[in-house]
């Protein structure tokens, strides 16, 4: 029997990323995944400016950026007949270079410390392994099955398959499921989906090809669309991905892709599949994100139509949020507050991804809908045909592609947020820069180039945007074993931001307080709160909970 700290079940970015958060704080843990090598189905195809931000915390950003689309090519989304006939209309957006001077030229707080990232996870999987082997604090095994485990208020022991066959058990503090829309560790813990599963009957494509002169005829595009699904650029070269609505009529295994391929581009083409199959995607949010000492993140507890892209990067906020509490927990100074508030905060932010993603898929449903034969034909009669959906399509939009305020203006609201409780009003489409706790911390760059995302610490930050006193904070994070890092910041320009004195920002980027003074018992309370401790005393030394020694 092998020990540890943290037992995740999973090997796809979610888990992976779990794993190195924790890796980043101290944490050991053993990464579990059935498979042998890691995906070679494309799925995600983008990662936003949030996910980014929360990988440039735990240092991946460059990793991953390095293996991505060059950041001058777009993000533009066209609408076509075919790929011979007619482009009805294009949604322009700048690559992640035009982004990042964005975020230069509009330093109002409004816009995100990192752009976010073209990417196949067939690309993106190799390097978040090849990251986590690399870590001595993570054990990685692929190719070894989760079967089953058993837990008490001290710890949970988990049984696994191994590669050759043989059957070990593994001893842990913490278990987490990473493993996927069909968890088993979910099943194991009886807790149920809500939503509407098989919306729909889709069917994927992954292919090579270089016929660029019709597969970007009109330039490079992120996403080509029509009524018949979505061409995807996966490394604007050779490398794509068809997202087919079946023809009617026509059975899952009875599907030639690459007649799909061809009715798409409206010619054949010169091609080679890779992968290919058929997939019901879902709009489904578990009931529950864990119980006791077993907890759940990514696709295990949320299952999304993959318009807006929520799959993937909300899983990445999870394995964040999950990461550090956990972290806290097994280094002593967190406390089990910190475990009842993942839930509080994911979970709202998973059924709002959930109601995002099914708002864009009635986009798509409504433009496909404007499809008519006459959208093809030459002379004034197409013409007139084209330029009336044209305008239509413009009307109704591609928010699934602008939603800034769902992907960053979330506003956490749980007992380790003090605050006052109400949920933001935000807007999908628009991200209000705020410091009320429980928001992300804006992203500005201050009079010395510094972006201040970049001045907060490992841990907890105490940013000072007046000089104002800290020796309460400071020797109640010393009194109770709280890591926590001070800033002074000059924010000249931007205090009609920060309008109050001191920030508390917790490892997430998110603010946990904000205010202009606190004296020392206000100081104790404060961090006692935003580090679970909520029935704690003050003053007497962290506790860890029952956990088994590490081998």
């Amino acid at each position: 029997m092998s020990r540890t700290e943290v037992v995740i079940a999973g090997g796809g970015p979610v888990g992976m990323t779990l794993a190195y958060v924790l890796a980043h704080f101290g944490v050991r843990s053993v990464l579990v995944e059935r498979n042998p090598a890691t995906t070679s189905h494309p799925k995600m195809d983008i990662t936003n400016a949030r996910s980014m931000e929360l990988f440039a915390r735990v240092g991946l950003a460059d990793r991953l950026r390095a293996v991505a689309i060059a950041e001058t090519q777009p993000f533009d989304v066209s609408w076509v007949t075919t790929m011979t006939g007619y482009e009805l209309h294009r949604f322009p957006y700048p690559g992640a270079g035009g982004v990042r001077d964005t975020m230069h030229r509009k330093n109002d707080g409004t816009q995100p410390s990192q752009p976010p990232m073209r990417v196949s996870q067939v690309v993106i999987e190799p390097v978040l392994r090849q990251a986590i082997e690399e870590h001595p604090l993570v054990d990685v095994r692929f190719g070894t099955n989760f079967e089953d485990f058993t837990q008490t208020g001290e710890g949970v022991t988990v049984c696994v398959t191994t590669a050759t066959g043989e059957i070990e058990e593994i001893t842990c503090a913490w278990l987490v499921g990473c493993d996927g829309g069909t968890s088993h560790v979910r099943e194991l813990l009886g807790i149920p989906l809500q939503g509407r599963a098989r919306i729909s009957q889709r069917f994927i494509t992954h292919f090579r090809s270089d016929a660029r002169d019709l597969l970007q005829r009109w330039g490079p595009a992120w996403h080509y669309q029509s009524n018949q699904g979505t061409l995807v650029a996966q490394n604007d070269h050779d490398i794509w991905t068809l997202l087919s609505r079946l023809p009617e009529g026509i059975a899952p295994g009875d599907i030639n892709p690459s007649d799909l391929i061809e009715a798409f581009v409206g010619a054949p083409i010169k091609h080679e599949v890779l992968v290919s199959n058929a997939w019901s995607p879902h709009l489904l949010v578990a009931d529950s994100f864990g119980r006791d000492r077993v907890m759940l993140a990514g696709d295990s507890v949320h299952q999304y139509i993959p318009t807006g892209g929520y799959g993937m990067n909300t899983g990445i906020g999870d394995a964040v949020d999950l990461g550090w509490k956990l972290a806290a927990v097994l280094r002593g100074f967190g406390g089990l507050g910190l475990i009842d508030s993942y839930e509080a905060e994911r979970r709202p932010v998973a059924l709002a991804n959930c109601a995002g993603s099914s708002r864009h898929n009635d986009i798509r449903v409504a433009i496909a809908a404007l499809y008519t034969p006459g959208l093809g034909a030459s002379g004034p009669v197409g013409d007139a045909a084209r330029a009336k959906a044209a305008k239509r399509i413009a009307e109704l939009g591609n928010a699934e592609n602008e939603c800034v305020g769902l992907e960053m203006g979330y506003v956490y609201s749980s007992g380790i947020v003090t605050g006052d409780g109400e949920p933001a009003a935000a807007d999908p489409l628009i991200y209000l820069p705020s410091t009320r706790p429980g928001a992300r911390l804006p992203s500005v760059y201050l009079a010395d180039s510094s972006n201040l995302h970049d001045h907060l610490g490992t841990w907890f930050t105490l940013l000072c945007f007046d000089p104002v006193p800290t020796d309460a904070f400071e020797d109640a994070a010393r009194d109770l074993g709280i890591p926590l890092a001070v800033r002074n910041i000059d924010a000249a320009g931007h205090r009609g931001l920060f309008a109050e004195s001191i920030l508390l920002v917790r490892p997430d980027m998110h603010i946990a307080w904000a205010g202009n003074t606190a004296d020392e018992e206000q100081a104790h309370s404060l961090l006692l709160r935003a580090t679970g401790n909520g029935n704690r005393i003050a003053g007497r030394p962290a506790t860890p909970p029952a956990q088994p020694a590490v081998a």
